[in-house]
């Protein structure tokens, strides 16, 4: 069976955007989606795939979770195919063995202007590095990501679609739920 992985951004973090692995799992069900696995409360979501293009699948859960929480809960949806083509596309295949200093940051689509990340000099927030590979922002933080200036550039640039970023931990767990 295919799956795919919706990613929901701004959820359960720093007491906002209250919405609960439970209800994260009741109301897939009542979208119609099968076999639902959540990971982590921060809005990892594991599915049988609907036979629909993943763009597709984002709107009808933005349209879905809206209608139920009251707020807009932005969605990245990749296939089990497309997180795999991710991992394997890890341009910083060293730091999985620290895999709490990498992360990926799922775009929506391919960034519609990417001057906020062509003008950030990579030397000036040195060690820490990142590469944009297709619809992924790989970010390496080898000092940890919360000290890091550099993510907080990366995860705040002006790139025109919605974004949401996981640690490797999590971007591999991932795959595995949906290879179970």
């Amino acid at each position: 069976m295919a799956f795919q992985i919706a990613l929901l951004r701004g959820i359960n973090v720093g007491g906002k955007g209250k919405f609960p692995m439970a209800r994260q799992r009741e109301l897939m069900a009542e979208l119609g989606f099968k076999d639902v696995t959540v990971h982590l409360q921060t809005g990892n979501i594991v599915f049988a795939d609907p036979g629909t293009p993943p763009e597709r699948t984002a709107r009808t859960l933005e349209d879905g979770f809206a209608a139920d929480l009251g707020f807009p809960v932005p969605v990245m949806v990749r296939t089990r195919d497309e997180l795999a083509a991710a991992i394997e596309a890890n341009p910083y295949p060293e730091a999985t063995a620290e895999p709490k200093t990498l992360h990926v940051v799922f775009l929506a689509d391919m960034p519609t202007d990417t001057a906020a990340l062509d003008a950030v000099d990579p030397a000036a927030y040195a060690p820490d590095e990142f590469r944009l590979i297709g619809r992924e922002i790989f970010l390496r933080c080898p000092d940890g990501i919360g000290r890091s200036k550099l993510a907080a550039k990366i995860t705040n640039a002006r790139l025109g679609v919605p974004a949401t970023a996981r640690n490797w931990n999590t971007v591999t767990k991932l795959l595995a739920l949906a290879d179970a």
